[in-house]
């Protein structure tokens, strides 16, 4: 009852099923089988239930399930571009690239929505890191910072000498 498939074997996995199936067709018992190739009774058990219920062909390995991605390759290789226009040239102030902002370049340009945590995975996908913007005030003054940071901190930082301590007494 050997059935021949023209499918071609394509992992050592794949193999193995499929020789412990032609071993149980040959009389083989399970825990045999199971000793000669490696795995568990459960396994070989598991292996020759799915055959005679679904045919040889469940025994061959299968591409991963799941929904078909949203986005085609091109599309994929398309968001370097557009992300390195800028977020400027699409109206955000600033040109700092959050998921919230590709979030919505990706809605506005390829036409799909995605959650944030999805944007972040695309984003390392192409070889980009999410950026946070730095919350500052507008009307912030780096130079008085500066020379606040170089005069006035510097003064306050300095230690009195001890002859100064000497004249309080």
């Amino acid at each position: 009852m050997k059935k021949k498939t023209n499918k071609s074997v394509s992992s050592w996995r794949e193999l193995r099923r499929l020789r412990a199936w032609e071993l149980s067709q040959k009389g083989w018992k399970q825990n045999k089988i199971a000793e000669a190739l490696g795995v568990t009774e459960g396994a070989i058990s598991q292996w020759v239930k799915k055959a005679r219920t679904e045919g040889i062909e469940a025994l061959y390995q299968r591409t991963g399930g799941g929904p078909k991605p949203r986005l085609t390759s091109g599309q994929i290789a398309q968001l370097p571009d557009l992300l390195n226009l800028g977020a400027e040239a699409y109206g955000f102030l600033g040109d700092v690239w959050t998921q919230a902002r590709v979030q919505v370049v990706v809605k506005q340009e390829l036409g799909v929505s995605f959650s944030l945590s999805h944007i972040g995975r695309l984003l390392k996908q192409i070889g980009w890191t999410r950026q946070k913007p730095i919350a500052r005030a507008s009307q912030r003054d780096e130079s008085a910072i500066e020379t606040w940071r170089t005069d006035k901190w510097l003064d306050l930082e300095k230690k009195p000498d001890m002859k100064d301590e000497l004249s309080c007494l």
